[in-house]
């Protein structure tokens, strides 16, 4: 895609994926779009900010989210998400302000369904790919993401077991085996009607990587996306999947980076 193309795509991003977002989990407030807390993931999806109403709606955020019933009481921790696009430009500078901690950028990417369905990618020897539908399977993805990222992730796993059971149709979640050893373990959301399935979770055992299976594991979510008519595929990439992701043919279209709000 050129840059053209891709400024429209990020429009047609921001207003679906972010402005607009359907879903029981999100409210609009005023000049910002957040989730409502729950399983999975609490925070700030869009805001529509300047010089003059930045701090404020800061401000409101840290109380709302500061007054939540959280685990140990006293507030839940929370996610702003900011994309390099968004504003005021200082945005970020204003969050560190009000005591939010940045984590490591991610560079968000996207790719057209049907160009990455299409890749001539065949499984590396050994591995074969089974497609997660129950606990089980998603105790093995947790196995296999804290062997890849070295942390334990509950409340994914509790928005997995939840989307399998409520919204089967919303989630696609994969593992690449080596024989009955995961090795490798990726995801996809969907929304019904939607232009982008996210891909998420992309995770290999280290002594696993260089051989091909996060590729594998695209081309598989692409091949799924692209039968359900969606036409893009979008993922945050860190350092080590942006290079792969580019020479798959996924485009820039900007940095997203998260900051931390803990009560």
């Amino acid at each position: 895609m050129d840059r053209e193309e891709l400024l429209k795509v990020r429009d047609r991003y921001d207003a679906e994926v972010r402005r607009d977002a359907a879903h029981a989990s999100v409210e609009r407030v005023g000049a910002v779009v957040r989730t409502v807390p729950g399983l999975g993931w609490n925070g700030v999806l869009w805001s529509d900010l300047d010089e003059a109403t930045a701090d404020a709606e800061i401000a409101a955020q840290v109380a709302y989210f500061g007054a939540l019933d959280g685990d140990a009481g006293g507030g839940v921790e929370f996610e702003w998400k900011l994309y390099s696009h968004d504003r005021p430009a200082d945005l970020g500078e204003r969050l560190r302000a009000a005591g939010f901690v940045p984590e490591p950028p991610e560079t968000l990417m996207v790719a057209r369904t049907a160009d990455l369905a299409a890749l001539p990618v065949e499984a590396p020897e050994g591995i074969t790919l089974r497609v997660v539908t129950d606990e089980a399977g998603v105790d093995l993805m947790m196995e296999v993401h804290h062997r890849a990222f070295g942390t334990e992730r509950p409340r994914i796993r509790e928005q997995m077991l939840s989307l399998l059971r409520d919204e089967p149709d919303t989630i696609e979640a994969v593992l690449a085996m080596a024989g009955e050893v995961p090795v490798s373990a990726a995801r996809m959301e969907m929304r019904p009607g939607g232009s982008f399935a996210g891909l998420w979770g992309g995770g290999t055992d280290p002594r696993w990587r260089g051989r091909g299976i996060y590729r594998l594991l695209v081309a598989h979510r692409a091949r799924v996306a692209a039968a359900r008519g969606i036409p893009y595929l979008q993922v945050d990439a860190s350092q080590d999947s942006r290079p792969i992701l580019e020479r798959l043919g996924f485009g820039v279209l900007g940095v997203t980076t998260p900051y931390i709000g803990r009560p």
